[in-house]
């Protein structure tokens, strides 16, 4: 997907049709002089309503709809014939995103699957017609209601891409380079920091048939979370993956800092993040000897020997350890 077409915040004015108003109208025919009230009841107003959708990966096509307008109600007619409702206004979105209140800043609605609707800002009510006032003590009503005003908010539409792994590390730290080499998915790749500005999925094929989806999210900096670097921009997109895959290199000066820095990151800008289950991946291990590499395994063995979270050892470059990868992040998925 182009950098410039990912959009996954946008802020849109939803106004929702006003309800069609009741009608005032007795009943005439030839032979029938005062018939009674046959006022019908005015349509309800449209809807603004989100649809989730599996073939749409970014709000490009919201970006420049700043105001959604559904169509007002239709009014009530005589014989009892009730207006026509207002046409409603379906917003495509992306699987993972949230509807905000963007005055309040409360979550509304929550769209993960696949078909599924929300309402979220509902048209008004018809007003009745004169013949629901029709009463014993007032054969001839005169009086019909008006309709109700819809909703007129602003609502912000984020997404927060759903994906089974999040890659979690530094910039170069090889995660484009690992998720192209595990699935189909044709990130850009270089060697220079920020390379990824979008963040990219790719579905990797396990034994037996199996899949999971992952996710290269743009890379972090020291200070993320208060908006260094590309900030919490894309952080959020963390919030929905089931377990975080932290990859460090392993020509990085430390390695177990660089570690404690992702994760403090990530504690800072949502505490709740750090209850996900956690893989610590040592990238670029072709680059080093043997002698290193065996200096290295026992130095984290010292450090996560208490720890539950799993050490593994890989090279893009030569695909050694990717299928040992694979097994301990399916395993951390059907736990």
């Amino acid at each position: 997907m182009a950098e410039n077409n990912f959009i996954d915040y946008v802020k849109i004015c939803c106004r929702s049709g006003h309800g069609g108003p009741g009608f005032v109208h007795f009943h005439r025919e030839k032979f029938v002089d005062k018939g009674g009230p046959d006022g019908g009841n005015g349509g309800r107003g449209g809807h603004i309503i989100v649809r989730g959708s599996k073939n749409v990966w970014t709000m490009l096509h919201l970006k420049y709809r700043k105001h959604v307008i559904a169509e007002e109600g239709g009014k009530g007619e005589k014989k009892l014939s009730s207006g026509s409702d207002g046409e409603d206004e379906i917003l495509e979105v992306p699987l993972g995103t949230i509807i905000k209140d963007a005055e309040s800043g409360k979550i509304e609605a929550e769209i993960t699957q696949h078909g599924e609707e929300k309402i979220i800002a509902p048209g008004g009510k018809g007003g009745k017609g004169n013949a629901h006032f029709k009463s014993a003590t007032n054969q001839s009503p005169r009086n019909a209601q008006p309709g109700m005003p819809g909703k007129n908010e602003w609502k912000i539409f984020e997404l927060k891409i759903l994906a089974d792994v999040g890659l979690v590390g530094f910039p170069n730290a090889g995660k484009s380079t690992l998720l192209s080499v595990v699935s189909a998915a044709k990130p850009e790749i270089a060697n220079y920091p920020f390379t990824t500005l979008v963040p990219n999925l790719g579905i990797v094929k396990h034994r037996d048939h199996q899949s999971f989806v992952m996710a290269d999210i743009p890379g972090i900096i020291e200070g993320a979370h208060t908006g260094k670097g590309l900030g919490v921009r894309f952080l959020r997109h963390i919030e929905r993956n089931s377990v975080l895959l932290f990859l460090v290199p392993c020509d990085a000066n430390d390695i177990l800092k660089e570690y404690k820095i992702l994760v403090n990151e990530l504690k800072q800008f949502n505490s709740e993040l750090l209850k996900k289950e956690r893989v610590l991946a040592i990238s670029k291990c072709d680059m080093a000897d043997d002698e290193l590499l065996s200096e290295i395994k026992k130095e984290m063995k010292k450090k996560f020997k208490e720890n539950k979270i799993p050490v593994v050892y890989f090279s893009s470059h030569t695909q050694n350890g990717l299928i040992e990868l694979k097994d301990v992040l399916w395993k951390k998925l059907n736990q």
